[in-house]
Formats: C-alpha cells, sequence, structure tokens
C-alpha cells in the first residue's frame, strides 16, 4: 500500500460522521454492505465499511478494479443506481453483478477540494431495492457530497496543522539559533573588556573618552545579549534561571537600582518608599533586573514632568512591588500587548532595546511564583509584582 493510499484511507477514517453515514445510507435503502473506495485507474481499496452480509472486505482491503463498476463511475463521474439488476437493460447481463453476487446497487462518486476525483460511496445487496425513487436518489447524492465536503475540511486541517508544525520547528530553531550566538557573543566581549581595562592602566589622557565610550558600548552590548539569553530561556521552556535565597537587605538592592538609573536619567526623579531591612527569599539579581525593567519602561513613557514613584509592601505572606508613572491612559489595545516579547509601543522618545524589558520582568515574577500586572487609568500607570514573601 503507498503512502498515499494510507493518507487517503486515513482522511476518510478521520471523518468521525462516516460510520454514522454507512449506517443511514444501509437504513435508508435497505443494502447490507456499504462503503466507500478509493479508486484509481488501477487500483480499489476499501477506506470505510459497514459489511452485514459478510462479504468479506475490511478497510484497506482491495478488489481488482476492472471487476468493479466504479471504474465506470471513475471514468464518467456519473452515479451508477440500479434497483435489480435482472431487470435492468444495461446491466442484467455485466460481468460485475454475476462475480459479486447483487441484484440492487448503487456508486456515486466523491471528489477532492481540487475537483479531482476520490472514489464512490457504494452499496449492494442480494435482493433487489428501490433505489432509484427520486427522494432515495437525492439523500443518497447528498451524503455523497456530505462525505466529499469532510475530505475538503480533513485536507484542510491536514495543510494548517503541517504549516503550524512547520512554523513551530522554525520558530524552536531561530530561538536556538538567538540561544547560540548570545552564548558565543559573550566571549570577544570579555575579550574586548579586558582590552578596555589594560588600556586603562597606561593613564593615557586622550583615551579616556574613548575607552569610557567603549566601555558603556559592552555594557550595553552585554544587557542585549542578556535579555536575548534569557528571552531564550523563557521560550524553550527552561524558564528564567534562579538562585534562590535568603536576602535581608533587598531594600538596600533595590536602591542601588534607582540610584544607578538616576544616574543615566539626571532630569528625571525617582521618588521611593521602601522599608529598611526588607528580607524575602527570592534571586536579588533578578528582582534588582526586573524593577530595573520597571523603571526603565517608567522613564520612556512617562510624562517626565512629575517623579517615578516605587513602592514596595512586605506582608507575612506576599509581597508586592509596584512602580508608577504619570502620563496619558494605555489604550486596551496596547495594554493586551505589554508582555509579549518584541513588541514596543509607539513613543515619541528615542530608546535603545529588543522590545523585551516587560516580557523578562513577567517571566521573572513567574519565576517566583508571582505575577506581573499593569493598570492604567488618566495620569496613572502602575506596574505591580506580587509574590510570596
Amino acid at each position: 500500500m503507498t503512502p498515499d493510499l494510507k493518507t487517503d484511507i486515513a482522511a476518510i477514517q478521520g471523518i468521525a460522521a462516516v460510520p454514522t453515514i454507512l449506517s443511514a445510507v444501509s437504513e435508508l435503502t435497505g443494502l447490507g454492505f456499504v462503503c466507500i473506495a478509493r479508486v484509481t485507474g488501477s487500483t480499489w481499496h476499501s477506506c470505510a465499511v459497514l459489511d452485514k452480509l459478510n462479504f468479506g472486505l475490511g478497510i484497506g482491503d482491495s478488489l481488482d478494479v476492472t471487476t468493479t463498476l466504479c471504474e465506470e463511475v471513475r471514468d464518467t463521474r456519473a452515479a451508477i443506481i440500479i434497483d435489480s439488476v435482472k431487470d435492468h437493460a444495461v446491466y442484467a447481463d455485466h460481468h460485475t453483478p454475476r462475480i459479486y453476487g447483487f441484484q440492487s446497487y448503487f456508486s456515486i462518486p466523491l471528489f477532492r477540494p481540487d475537483g479531482a476525483y476520490f472514489g464512490t460511496l457504494c452499496g449492494l445487496d442480494p435482493a433487489p431495492a428501490e433505489l432509484t425513487r427520486s427522494a432515495t436518489r437525492n439523500t443518497l447524492t447528498l451524503f455523497a457530497e456530505l462525505i466529499s465536503r469532510q475530505l475538503q475540511n480533513e485536507e484542510a486541517w491536514h495543510q494548517t496543522r503541517n504549516a503550524l508544525a512547520s512554523e513551530r520547528e522554525t520558530a524552536e530553531l531561530r530561538e536556538q539559533f538567538i540561544a547560540v550566538l548570545g552564548h558565543d557573543v559573550r566571549t570577544p566581549l570579555g575579550s574586548i573588556l579586558s582590552g578596555v581595562e589594560v588600556l586603562r592602566t597606561m593613564g593615557i589622557p586622550k583615551a579616556e573618552p574613548v575607552l569610557d565610550l567603549m566601555g558603556r558600548s559592552i555594557t550595553r552590548i552585554s544587557s542585549l545579549v542578556d535579555d536575548l539569553m534569557d528571552f531564550t530561556r523563557g521560550r524553550m521552556g527552561g524558564g528564567i534561571s534562579l538562585y534562590l535565597q535568603r536576602t535581608g537587605n533587598m531594600d538596600v538592592v533595590f536602591q542601588h537600582v534607582i540610584d544607578e538609573l538616576l544616574t543615566q536619567h539626571p532630569e528625571q526623579a525617582i521618588v521611593s518608599n521602601i522599608p529598611a531591612g526588607l528580607s524575602l527569599t527570592c534571586d536579588p539579581a533578578r528582582l534588582a533586573q526586573l524593577l530595573s525593567n520597571l523603571l526603565k519602561n517608567a522613564l520612556l513613557h512617562g510624562d517626565g514632568k512629575s517623579p517615578v514613584r516605587v513602592q514596595a509592601i512586605a506582608g507575612a505572606a506576599r509581597f508586592e512591588l509596584s512602580v508608577m508613572n504619570s502620563g496619558d491612559r494605555i489604550p486596551d489595545d496596547v495594554m493586551e500587548q505589554l508582555f509579549k516579547p518584541f513588541w514596543r509601543a509607539k513613543s515619541t522618545r528615542p530608546r535603545e532595546g529588543l522590545g523585551l524589558g516587560l516580557f523578562i520582568a513577567s517571566e521573572i515574577a513567574a519565576s517566583h511564583g508571582g505575577t506581573l500586572t499593569a493598570q492604567t487609568s488618566d495620569g496613572i500607570t502602575t506596574f505591580t509584582l506580587s509574590m510570596p514573601a
């Protein structure tokens, strides 16, 4: 059996309504044998069978196509319906009824979505039956059309599934490539940074501005690589890696992040309300990264006039960290996209980055067993981390 034939049989078997259709046809006509056949120029194979006559054909079994009337249906694309062979002007002496011993018979063509011939819905019985009545003929034709339409749906579904599988495979390869690239870029970056530090020790005054610029560029590239690595871990199922520990000075960790961003954005203000001696079981570096990403987002998209506010609330069971900025209300369609990777809202301010900041922040929250949510109203936008304390 060829792969194409196996696929065609599987397509018929995949149509849930087929057993019901065969049963309904048998009840309607009184025929003891009903089947769906795949018919080509040289082969006849059964794809689905209802056999009350013990005819002996199972799914995938074959007949010599030249001994069947389905061959004629294939050539003419017209149905053959016989009430009684012995009384029929054309088929009374035909070899097919003699070979298979039937008196009543029908064979109606089935077609693929592109109009190509697939096979037949056929049935037979050793006793005569009233099959050529208008109601019976029309009903059999409708059942054949239904099967043809279901074939079209099955083919469309398989095409969609294959396309999705191909896209998934491409996405996984792309993310693996990003992960490998990010890993391999770290080595030359480290060498360049070492070279910059060596040049600093030489004390060349004119070189200092250039070395400072190089140092900032290296830090920037390193940050982009880290974002890509975190992205691929999250997308490939590994999640954001954590090094959990009981940390008793998270207020100091958070304040360091705030001070660093204030240095980078001296024109803007950040007001913090973080309890002293804040103690959490967490990965302090990852929570610092989360706060940094949220603050960068707030500084970029805030109105630039009102201070950005950071508030931490530590309860017995839960810890919440909120970052608030003033500005226009975020539209609903934008809110739906905020935590998706590589997505960035429109902004009139120049910016850098890959659009991964909020996605990575949400992955860090999830890795800590928490959530990162956003709320916006006229004048204030708030991002809140909630996690076990």
